[in-house]
């Protein structure tokens, strides 16, 4: 393995947009999800969208510790962010600030939406939510 600075692995965090969720079960046990992270460099905080009423939502409301999983697009680096979790949503109407949120994540993460009423309409019926992970700790490495 090669040596790797704290600046290295919150790079590959911040350039990451697939990564594994982290969440703790009801018995203890972790339950992983592949998601799409957008970390946010200057806050320290990690953005994923999910839905209402799924596994990793329902197990960050009972416990808001996770850990988030990236690799480079190679596989040689690897970084995990550890932290405590706070969920937004879901919106109950459009125009919610719980909905604009998700519209500020979409924004950062993959830019312009083509039909942003489409996207707001979408975020109400999936009942989805903002997940936001202050990051307290990354560590990684490079293997090759």
């Amino acid at each position: 393995m090669t040596a790797v600075t704290n600046d290295d692995l919150y790079a590959l965090l911040a350039e990451a947009r697939l990564g594994v969720l982290a969440t703790i079960k009801k018995d203890g046990s972790p339950q992983l999800s592949p998601v799409t992270p957008f970390y946010d460099r200057a806050a320290g905080v990690v953005y994923i969208s999910m839905i209402e009423g799924r596994a990793k939502t329902a197990n960050l409301r009972r416990d808001p510790r996770a850990a988030l999983e990236v690799t480079s697009p190679d596989g040689g680096t690897w970084a995990t962010a550890e932290g405590t979790v706070t969920l937004t949503g879901p919106g109950t109407s459009e125009d919610s600030p719980q909905v604009e949120a998700l519209v500020d994540y979409y924004r950062h993460a993959a830019g312009e939406h083509p039909d942003w009423a489409e996207y707001r309409s979408v975020m109400v019926a999936d009942r989805r939510v903002l997940m936001a992970l202050t990051v307290a700790k990354v560590y990684g490495a490079k293997v090759f």
